[in-house]
């Protein structure tokens, strides 16, 4: 059964637009898959909280997809991406080229030792939850059972989290409209 799967992206090491283009491109090409929403993008103070990001600031977004693969399969193939745009795997809390995060898939709560979803931090991120605000504003968090929107007035405003401007140009023609156009 198809499942609507958020996933968080970001990068902070190289040409960090290229990175983000490059998985965005990359989600867009997954099987048993179909791209339904790429958010803007939003540049971002590192967060030390897990990790140690080093001092670049992260270009994130996230994207919306549907999907049948499952959650663990999912992962795998996220860690391969990552992988293949250069992420150093003996440090995965440093600076890096790409990190992709499967935020919530569907309404499923997993708890496993290598996935958690929803993603554990992710009503804390303005970084995550301003993107997803864009794709889904009243989508609810399983956990909290409260909406995108809900809990980004609740987040803190630190750390900075500013709309990167201008846009970059899209090829991606997947933003979601805010209203259906009117019919024939």
């Amino acid at each position: 059964m198809r499942e609507t799967v958020f996933i968080g992206f970001g990068s902070n090491v190289g040409d960090r637009l290229d990175f983000c283009d490059r998985a965005v491109t990359l989600l867009g090409l997954l099987p048993h898959s179909q791209l339904l929403g790429v958010s803007m993008l939003y540049e971002t103070e590192p967060v030390n909280d897990h990790a140690q990001p080093g001092d670049g600031w992260f270009l994130n977004g996230v994207v919306q997809i549907e999907t049948d693969i499952t959650p663990k399969s999912l992962l795998d193939i996220l860690r391969e991406i990552e992988r293949s745009l250069g992420r150093d795997e003996d440090h995965r809390s440093g600076p890096r080229t790409i990190d992709l995060d499967i935020l919530f898939y569907g309404q499923q709560t997993i708890d496993e030792p290598d996935l958690v979803v929803p993603h554990p931090r992710v009503h804390h991120r303005r970084f995550v939850l301003m993107p997803l605000s864009e794709l889904d504003p009243l989508f609810i968090h399983p956990v909290h059972q409260r909406t995108i929107s809900q809990l980004l007035a609740e987040a803190k405003k630190q750390p900075e989290v500013r709309l990167l401007f201008p846009q970059p140009s899209t090829r991606y023609g997947s933003r979601p409209a805010c209203s259906q156009p009117p019919g024939p």
